[in-house]
């Protein structure tokens, strides 16, 4: 047998499987848009690291300000959740493992059983004043370096006051360099409408031409915008608690309250699609015409896409809501299917509460969106 000829060991044939998945998994699109979304903080933690190092070893005469450092960068992350209280917790929980430690460490000295006592202890009261996981990580990882990491000189608690001088320029740094969290929130909005929009392309065709796959992929898009309705509340309840803090940013409060109520909305109504999409999923493939209906979404359809541009352009918001009380008028099952079975009467019938969910996006009450519904 030649060498060309010879299999290849199963070793070999598992190791090429593994390097095909991992290179087949990465995205550089998405790589590269994760990468730009992520400079407004990569650039607000430079600015806070570099003021940190300067204020503790410049001012404060501190040789190696490692703590403050690390606290500031800790502290502000990289997650989207850039919200000051969580930056405070953040700070604190670091705090609390260094002042411990440094207690801990006058007390009993180092050594091994020292170390595994401190890091003992510093979970635990982690634990205690926080039910976040990541607050007693941070607190035992600091108590580690002060354990570990040779005396500064300045005696006891100068790592105390470094974490402290980072802790507070973190919160300085989120209010002064904000990361553009309204801009996130808008990109996260255009996310999501967008890919209710494709749902809602992939469920009308699959009404008109009584196409199960179709109904199926629109069912998936829309379970699948559930993380994106999360990832748009983080980002709203982070850029509201930012801009309660920065004068730069206080102006733009009323229009964020706005935004958070259309998402809440939003949400209801995109609940209710996926009841209609899934019962037109199980209904389709039986050869009944239901192209009104596919009329009536199509329409529906038009009115989101108007809902999602007024979220940058209010000026757009009564045209919305013009197009979703056309829509409204119409949900009678005698008009939109006349004579049609229970079964189709149904979906129209359902459609009812997602309208008055987007009406109420629009500003509308829940009493003056439901007036909006035609009788029946």
């Amino acid at each position: 047998m030649t060498d060309r000829a010879r299999p290849e060991a199963p070793t070999t044939q598992r190791l090429r499987r593994v390097v095909r998945r991992a290179s087949g998994g990465f995205d550089p699109r998405a790589a590269t848009a994760r990468t730009l979304a992520s400079g407004p903080a990569v650039v607000q933690i430079v600015l806070a690291a570099s003021a940190s190092y300067a204020v503790t070893h410049y001012v404060l005469g501190h040789a190696i300000p490692l703590l403050a450092v690390t606290i500031t960068i800790s502290s502000l992350g990289l997650a989207r959740d850039a919200r000051p209280r969580r930056v405070l917790e953040n700070a604190v929980g670091v705090l609390i493992g260094i002042a411990l430690s440094e207690v801990l460490l006058m007390v009993v000295g180092k050594g091994l059983w020292q170390i595994a006592l401190v890091l003992f202890a510093a979970l635990l009261v982690g634990r205690f004043f926080s039910p976040s996981s990541a607050f007693a990580v941070a607190a035992a990882t600091q108590s580690m370096l002060v354990m570990l990491l040779p005396d500064p000189d300045g005696g006891p608690f100068v790592r105390s006051i470094d974490g402290a001088v980072g802790g507070v320029i973190a919160l300085i740094v989120t209010a002064v360099v904000p990361r553009d969290p309204i801009g996130l929130a808008r990109a996260d909005a255009r996310q999501l409408f967008a890919e209710v929009e494709r749902a809602f392309a992939s469920l009308i065709v699959a009404v008109r031409t009584d196409d199960v796959r179709r109904a199926d992929d629109a069912l998936r898009r829309l379970r699948s915008t559930q993380p994106l309705l999360d990832d748009w509340a983080s980002t709203l309840e982070s850029a509201q608690s930012i801009a309660r803090l920065s004068p730069f940013l206080r102006s733009r409060l009323p229009h964020l309250r706005q935004q958070a109520a259309v998402r809440r909305y939003v949400d209801l109504a995109v609940r209710n699609l996926r009841v209609i999409a899934r019962r037109l999923d199980t209904s389709l493939g039986d050869g009944v015409d239901r192209r009104p209906v596919g009329d009536l979404l199509e329409s529906t359809s038009r009115a989101v896409a108007v809902l999602g541009e007024s979220l940058h352009d209010v000026e757009r918001r009564p045209v919305a809501r013009e197009a979703l009380t056309a829509v409204a008028r119409r949900l009678d099952p005698t008009l939109v299917v006349p004579g049609a079975p229970v079964t189709e009467a149904m979906i129209v019938l359902m459609m009812r509460p997602l309208l008055v969910d987007l009406l109420m996006a629009t500003g509308l009450d829940h009493d003056e969106a439901r007036a909006l519904l035609a009788p029946v």
